[in-house]
């Protein structure tokens, strides 16, 4: 693949660049050999504080910049820290975007999550289904906040001429990912509530709801690739990706293609863990939305395509995830 338009040396802020994503964006500009890259932690800097942000933002003057930072969390996390999961995500995406926009930042990209789109779309689902139906309930301020920051980038793009574009991966996990009992999305409270029942030779694991909800994963990785890929095209592919100013927003899906149930995601990590007891489904826990595949169709034809399958990802997932508790 080809990486031209960012300079080796060009200033690049990877905004959340400990988390999981943000690691994975990190990891690949290393490894392409770039060598300007503007780090902040949360203790150095909060995103949340508008006066933080523009003094960075007026001291560094990043050339491009990833906005990974987030909160972001499961089900269950998303149903009970509902305020903060709207209003910390809106204030650093306020402040990033603006202050990215005050100091002529060439491109920037905000990354997302496919739970912006309706509750019940047609699949596989298309960037134009956005706004189109009711959101899932359980984690709707996490959405709302995500469907602001697109709006956001097309609004700066329009009346002030940005370069901003909006990705939306599909469920995410990989190295470095949240594993925190309750707290955590599905793949990783999975593969460590197995961890724990193989240790302590448990007979059965819960999982909660019926194991019938579809859903498509993406090793962080692979879409860190295609973050730094969409980064690098030329101002004329770039351009088309971002869309019609006027009647299509800076939107773009990023997903595998590949969809399992989630009974069958917790087949795969008991095979890859070694696990050999039985799954139990808790029925009385909400299933989420029913299915989540996306049409990543847009990506594909610029020439970009998910390599890593679910098995192999899971492997090194669980290679990382048993390195960090040793």
């Amino acid at each position: 693949m080809n990486y031209n338009f960012m300079k080796k040396d060009a200033k690049i802020y990877i905004a959340g660049h400990n988390g999981m994503v943000g690691s994975a964006i990190l990891r690949k500009l290393q490894e392409l050999g770039y060598t300007n890259l503007i780090l902040k932690t949360h203790q150095e800097l909060d995103l949340t504080e508008k006066k933080e942000t523009r003094a960075f933002f007026e001291e560094y003057r990043p050339e491009f910049v990833f906005l990974a930072a987030a909160k972001v969390g499961g089900i269950l996390a998303n149903d009970t820290y509902r305020a903060e999961f709207i209003h910390d995500n809106l204030a650093i995406q306020t402040n990033v975007i603006h202050e990215s926009y005050r100091v002529d930042v060439k491109r920037l990209m905000f990354l997302g999550s496919s739970c912006i789109y309706p509750r019940d779309c047609p699949q596989p689902i298309k960037e134009e289904y956005l706004l189109t139906g009711e959101l899932e309930l359980t984690n709707r301020p996490y959405a709302v906040a995500k469907i602001a920051g697109i709006e956001m980038c097309w609004s700066y793009n329009r009346q002030y001429g940005t370069r901003s574009i909006a990705v939306m991966p599909t469920n995410m996990y990989g190295l470095g990912d949240n594993y925190h009992p309750q707290n955590s999305h599905v793949l990783p409270a999975l593969l460590r509530r197995t961890h724990e029942a193989k240790l302590e030779n448990s007979p059965q694991i819960v999982v909660w709801g019926s194991g019938k909800p579809l859903r498509e994963f993406l090793y962080a990785d692979d879409m860190a690739e295609a973050c730094v890929y969409m980064m690098n095209l030329s101002d004329e592919k770039y351009s088309k990706l971002i869309g019609d100013e006027e009647h299509e927003p800076p939107l773009i899906n990023i997903g595998s293609g590949q969809e399992y149930t989630i009974k069958e995601l917790a087949q795969t990590i008991c095979k890859v863990i070694g696990y050999e007891g039985e799954l139990i489904f808790d029925s009385s826990k909400p299933d989420g939305t029913p299915r989540k595949l996306l049409d990543s169709s847009r990506l594909n034809s610029i020439g970009w395509r998910a390599t890593t399958k679910l098995e192999e990802g899971l492997s090194k997932v669980y290679d990382d995830f048993r390195l960090s508790k040793a």
